[in-house]
Parts: C-alpha cells; structure tokens; sequence
C-alpha cells in the first residue's frame, strides 16, 4: 500500500539532514516496526505521513499515487495515535468520539455505528460516560487508538502507544494492533520496546542518522547478525579472559562476558583458546543474538538526547 522512495528532508539552519534516502514499504494486513535511537528520524518519518511536512526529495505514493493528492482526496485514509494524549480531557469519551466523527465528517447512521464499534473494539463502553481527564493511563492509550480508528482508516501510524501503561492495558493494545492488521489495515508501529516489535511485526525498519540501516523481517534480520556467546569462567584474571575473548570478536563486559563473534570464528574454537589458557568454563551459551541486541550493535549503543 505504501512505498517511500529515497525520502530526504533537511530542517531550516540544521547541519545534517534528518532523512537521507530513506526507502521502504508498507503492506496491508501487516505491521511494520520502526525502530531507531532518539534523532534517528522516526518522527520527522511519521510527521510526512500525517502531512505535517511536505516531500522535499524522493516520494511517498499510496497505492501508486502521490501522498499530497491521496490525502487531499481522502484525507481519513491515513491515521495517527500518537504518543501524547489526542483528545479534550473536560469531554467524556463519548463526547470526544463524536466531537472526532464530526471533524472525519461522519455523520448519521454511519457515525453512530463507527462510534459504537470504536468503543466495542477498544472496550471503552462502560466508559462511556466518564470525563476523560479521570481515564487511567491504559484507558486514555484505548482512547486515542478508538478515536484514530474511527474513520476505519486504511494505514494506521502508531507512535509509542504503549508508555505509561499497566502490562494488562500493554497486552490488550498489542493484540488490537494485530488484530487491525488482520482484519487488513496496514500498519507502521515505533517502540523503545524491543519485545514488543518482535511480538507483533511481521517486517522491522531500522532507522539511524536518518538512514535505514536494516530492513527484513526479524527472522531475516536475525539470521544477518553474529553468534552471541555467554560465558561463566574462572581460573583466569579477569582482564586475561576479556583480552581472548576479544580476539574472537566483540566483547560486553557485562556480569557474565558477552561476545559477539566475528563470521570467522566459531564457538568451538573460543573454548578451545579458554581452556588452553587454563580457564574453567562452568557455563557457556549461544545463539543468534536478539533484536535488542542487533539494534544495539548497529547504533553503537551511544546514549541520545
């Protein structure tokens, strides 16, 4: 349903442009995760779907045609919940339910039918009454998801709808999300949260200095990544142990040593180097690291602002 191509913007006086050539797909009836350490251009991303910013360079087109003349036609196509609250606390949620039908211009029989089945599919209705200022967290995250899917939009935009909430509110959004897929909406999820892209996105974006540094699904991205060894050892300084394991690739010096080994190393051989340096491995892992762990690797795990 959607394809950006090479999609570049640079903001007014700033030294290095937030999207760079940026390229990727949505499709109906899945979620794509977008993930990317803070700056990395997952909202200034976001802002040019919601038509916040004009397409300096590249293209953004929605089902083949140019994203300014698909929103100028249908404009409720394309719908945000983003990570603030979007709608008026002195209202009740049936209030602000109507108060949006009416700026979708829903009207009639049709917007009653969408509030209803907005509330329904949120399980909002015995909340119906109730101002949405005294809403829990959870309930004010349920709000903003009922009031973006109000005009059954087509390509719905999901900006960290999950902070701040209890795990059971947590839970009931990720399965609605996957749910609004299935039923064939196409939907572009952002997280911090690594578990939860893993558990909901069929395909995953990762985003840095604007430019997509991974694109796949998890299963293909995962498969891209090094071996991941864990070890527990003894017999050996500290600093001795660490300076091995790095000859074999890239090491954490975390409670147990982490390393990732290079393509041309192999765990066998690791052992092997320990136990002829005359270390005691009580315990040793591996695998294929996870997806906290390859974003990780690909952002440098700099701290952002």
């Amino acid at each position: 349903m959607l394809s950006i191509e090479h999609l570049g913007y640079r903001y007014p006086r700033a030294d290095t442009a937030a999207l760079d050539g940026v390229s990727l797909t949505a499709q109906r009836g899945s979620v794509l995760g977008l993930l990317g350490p803070n700056g990395a251009g997952k909202t200034t991303l976001i802002s040019h779907l919601a038509g916040l910013l004009p397409v300096q360079q590249g293209q953004i087109l929605i089902d083949g045609q140019p994203l300014d003349a698909v929103r100028a036609a249908g404009p409720t196509r394309i719908a945000v919940a983003p990570q603030e609250y979007a709608f008026y606390p002195m209202l009740t949620v049936a209030e602000n339910l109507a108060c949006f039908a009416a700026a979708g211009r829903l009207g009639g029989a049709r917007r009653d039918e969408r509030i209803a089945a907005c509330l329904a599919f949120a399980q909002l209705e015995r909340y119906q009454g109730t101002r949405a200022e005294k809403l829990s967290g959870g309930l004010k995250r349920r709000l903003n998801f009922a009031i973006a899917l109000l005009p059954e939009p087509e390509l719905v935009l999901f900006d960290e709808p999950t902070v701040g909430v209890d795990p059971q509110s947590r839970a009931f959004i990720l399965e609605a999300i996957k749910t609004l897929a299935r039923n064939g909406a196409a939907v572009i999820y952002t997280s911090h949260y690594m578990d939860e892209i893993e558990a909901i996105a069929d395909r995953v974006v990762i985003l840095d200095h604007g430019k997509v540094l991974r694109a796949g699904s998890l299963d293909e991205l995962l498969a891209q990544h090094e071996l991941v060894m864990v070890l527990a050892a003894d017999g050996i300084e500290r600093e001795a142990l660490l300076g091995l394991l790095a000859q074999h690739g890239t090491v954490v010096d975390a409670g147990s040593p982490q390393i990732s080994l290079r393509l041309s190393s192999r765990p066998a051989e690791v052992l092997s180097a320990l136990d002829a340096a005359g270390a005691k491995v009580h315990n040793a892992q591996f695998g294929r690291g996870n997806l906290e762990q390859l974003f990780m690797s690909l952002t440098q795990r700099s701290l952002r602002d």
